[in-house]
């Protein structure tokens, strides 16, 4: 992000990505760049960068390839420096990691370390690599908001809701370790989903099972409702003819659902854009206030270790 200071563009904010992560390649924070917020960006391949020229035009048709910045800490180009970076063709995974870590770190501090936070993009892979990611790495969570919004389906994730709703089974002891719960990967206190809008398909149907089988409550704005598959052709002209496939019904009493209609929320909180620019998400804000309310009152099961028995006499058979 950058904003303009003195004529000059300066960086407002650094994506880092993950160095490790090929898919989230961040240019000013490699080995050797290291840009920071407040730093001045002066000049692209020596080409002079200020108010009145476009940093997009000085990049245009260089994604992929090296080029060469000067940055500083000042306007005037006292002690800057010139390095290579590889320009991306697209910010939007580093915007969305950032977006999504935002968020978690949020949830942590609003919940006193005790809620997790997990956004599911979609339903199909992509989705099911999140939930994996962040689901399970925070197990030792009390609750866990799931982020539904801007969901553009896949699946229909019954698989997901599985997992949220699992009971506890066992518990389990080693001889001198501390005590386990069974299944070990599991979050057994209150879940908050978040939706909006522009969750469809797959979107509109996770907060559906979400709610019908009790994992918890569904707080933003109804979904889409845009919930058919849809086959069809490519024409000649790049267009395309598509005819809906499928439909879902209650097998109880055979009435349609979703479709046209998506799926209404619990507790309905609009995305105010005022707060938005403030860099406040109101809706996110609903939803932790609600996973608090719940931790407050839930209490979950303390395992304690039972005695050994005694089997001192025994005989054998």
């Amino acid at each position: 992000d950058f904003d303009f200071d003195k004529g000059r563009y300066r960086f407002a904010r650094i994506y880092t990505g993950e160095r490790w992560n090929p898919d989230l390649y961040a240019p000013l924070a490699q080995p050797g760049v290291n840009a920071k917020a407040g730093e001045y960006i002066l000049e692209i391949d020596g080409h002079d960068l200020n108010d009145s020229t476009d940093l997009y035009e000085a990049l245009e048709g260089k994604a992929g390839k090296q080029v060469r910045i000067k940055i500083g800490p000042t306007p005037d180009g006292k002690d800057s420096r010139v390095v290579t970076v590889v320009p991306v063709s697209s910010e939007f995974n580093l915007r969305f990691r950032a977006w999504s870590e935002d968020n978690r770190r949020t949830v942590l501090k609003e919940t006193n370390g005790r809620g997790g936070y997990v956004h599911v993009p979609d339903t199909g892979g992509g989705g099911w690599d999140e939930f994996n990611r962040y689901y399970y790495s925070q197990t030792d969570r009390q609750g866990m908001i799931v982020d539904d919004r801007f969901n553009h389906g896949g699946y229909i994730n019954d698989f997901m809701v599985r997992e949220m709703e699992k009971p506890l089974d066992f518990g389990s002891m080693t001889r001198y370790g501390s005590l386990i719960r069974i299944p070990v990967a599991a979050v057994y206190g209150p879940k908050v989903m978040l939706i909006n809008e522009m969750a469809g398909s797959g979107g509109d149907i996770f907060p559906f099972l979400f709610r019908q089988h009790r994992v918890g409550k569904l707080v933003g704005k109804r979904t889409w409702g845009a919930m058919l598959s849809a086959f069809g052709f490519e024409l000649v002209d790049g267009g395309s003819i598509r005819a809906p496939d499928d439909a879902m019904f209650k097998p109880e009493t055979g009435e349609w659902i979703i479709e046209n209609e998506g799926t209404p929320p619990d507790i309905d909180v609009d995305l105010d854009p005022y707060l938005w620019r403030q860099g406040k998400d109101s809706q996110l804000e609903a939803a932790i206030a609600e996973l608090n309310k719940q931790m407050d009152v839930h209490k979950p099961v303390e395992l304690k270790r039972p005695t050994y028995p005694d089997k001192s006499k025994l005989k054998s058979p």
